[in-house]
């Protein structure tokens, strides 16, 4: 498969963020003690990129595994000094699929400088069900913490129950807001799969029947070693167009976001990549480049039937009859609502990222070996209020146009810059390429000096979603600067 070919669904037209303009181009600790004491028993055993090396040398080759044929394998082939190993050879770096980690983490050792692209129970956040039960635990601890008006910034996803085992509290709720529109969402199915819309309970009626009474035991005591996808994201495998293996029955029943933001008419959300290169402490990127997915159809909730109208997934849209690749986005919205209001709009998305990434910061097995490049995707709706949908693991990174192709190249050489293999950063960079470091143990601010956690004084967060991204002209000064330093001694 060829790196524009599209594997499983591919992608719609992508809204890239460039020159500051949305333009469519086409579409504990037991756990941690356990995982050491196996790689200790492990020694004696075939290691993948073994080196008695210090851990921050400079490294000249770096040995890659990936079994993804899209533009991650062009972006590896094409990286100075990296060399591609197969089947049993020795990795420095392995991009790898769920599976693997599920069925090989706790059994391999790796060295100091070996690096992995997932971490070890990623589920806590990209599996729908998870996501809901950490961000529900989170906003109460903060209340009783921090107080209400600290909680309340926690109020970015609609409400939701899982289902069958909150189907009476659900029952509950929907009886106190009779008329209003639901989702039921498979929590580990992808591609738009099993979603349907409903009003009235007997809808849902022939769902629960073919539920109720199934073990659902298996699947929350150990995700990990399961055949379902954990992760929730749009790929069992590696991406999020590629299908899953497994479906299950267990849902999530989610209030229906009635008064999207419409383009056109048309219902989007956007895509978003954060990469979190550490959970303790918490440190995260976000990336200036996105990309937003349109329904096909005009937005109407008198027909609640209609995927065209309702889903943005890939896998649903790319089969409507009325396609058009081309649109433009981001000046319509900021001339209707003024610079402010967008401003005010990305803030709130910044709060997404950094809200949701500390709800599972205590769970996360942080291991350091591992990072993770998570593909958000965010709803707005009519009044500018950003809500998150889901967070997937193994964003796409199948190429479908020229435009998508290009961002998702830089998304992953950036990517691969900020992991650092060669060992040539000093770790103090507050951008690198696209990417922006807005969180370091504690908020990052855009003006050097000392951060300002308090919010006060002239405190800026260093983040640049949408916003120019330079990244070619970026590198080049930073290598440069790091090329000088180590010329210069001391």
């Amino acid at each position: 498969m060829s790196s524009n070919q599209s594997g499983g669904s591919g992608h719609l037209p992508s809204l890239l963020w460039k020159q500051n303009t949305l333009a469519l181009a086409g579409t504990g600790g037991g756990l941690v003690w356990s995982r050491v004491m196996s790689r200790q028993k492990n020694q004696s055993n075939k290691g993948h990129g073994v080196s008695k090396g210090k851990e921050r040398e400079p490294r000249t080759l770096i040995r890659f595994k990936t079994a993804l044929m899209n533009t991650l394998m062009d972006v590896l082939r094409h990286r100075p000094g990296w060399v591609e190993v197969k089947d049993e050879g020795e990795w420095d770096f392995y991009w790898c699929d769920v599976s693997w980690l599920r069925e090989n983490f706790d059994h391999t050792y790796m060295d100091e400088h070996v690096r992995i692209s997932h971490f070890r129970n990623h589920y806590e956040l990209t599996r729908k069900n998870y996501m809901v039960k950490n961000l529900k635990r989170f906003r109460k601890q903060l209340e009783r913490e921090a107080g209400k008006v600290e909680a309340a910034k926690c109020d970015f996803f609609p409400k939701t129950f899982e289902m069958p085992c909150e189907y009476h509290l659900f029952v509950e709720e929907f009886r106190k807001n009779p008329g209003i529109t639901w989702i039921m969402k498979p929590v580990a199915r992808s591609q738009g799969k099993g979603i349907f819309l409903f009003r009235r309970l007997k809808d849902i009626m022939d769902w629960r029947k073919g539920t109720v009474g199934k073990k659902l035991t298996i699947v929350e005591a150990q995700p990990a070693r399961t055949n379902v996808n954990p992760s929730a994201s749009h790929d069992t495998k590696s991406s999020d167009d590629q299908k899953e293996e497994i479906p299950v029955e267990n849902y999530v029943a989610q209030r229906y976001v009635e008064n999207p933001y419409l383009i056109g008419g048309r219902k989007f959300d956007l895509r978003v990549y954060v990469l979190v290169m550490s959970y303790i402490p918490l440190r995260a990127w976000l990336y200036r480049d996105g990309f937003a997915r349109f329904s096909n159809t005009r937005f109407t909730l008198s027909s609640i039937d209609d995927h065209y109208v309702h889903l943005t997934n890939v896998a649903v849209q790319k089969t409507s009859p009325d396609y058009h690749p081309k649109k433009r986005f981001r000046q319509y919205l900021a001339s209707k609502h003024g610079p402010e209001a967008v401003e005010t709009l990305f803030s709130d998305m910044d709060n997404i990222f950094i809200k949701s990434l500390q709800s599972v910061q205590k769970v996360i097995i942080s291991d350091k070996h591992c990072f993770e490049l998570y593909g958000y995707d965010i709803l707005i709706d009519q009044d500018l209020k950003p809500w998150l949908l889901e967070v997937n693991a193994s964003p796409s990174l199948t190429a479908s146009s020229q435009e998508d192709y290009e961002l998702k190249t830089c998304l992953l050489e950036d990517t691969l810059h900020v992991v650092d293999m060669e060992a040539r950063l000093t770790g103090k960079e507050k951008r690198i390429g696209g990417f922006d470091l807005m969180w370091n143990d504690g908020p990052v601010s855009r003006e050097e000096g000392p951060s300002d956690p308090s919010g006060m004084g002239n405190f800026v967060t260093n983040t640049h979603l949408g916003c120019i991204n330079d990244r070619k002209e970026q590198l080049r000064q930073l290598f440069r600067s790091l090329q000088s330093q180590k010329k210069t001694p001391g």
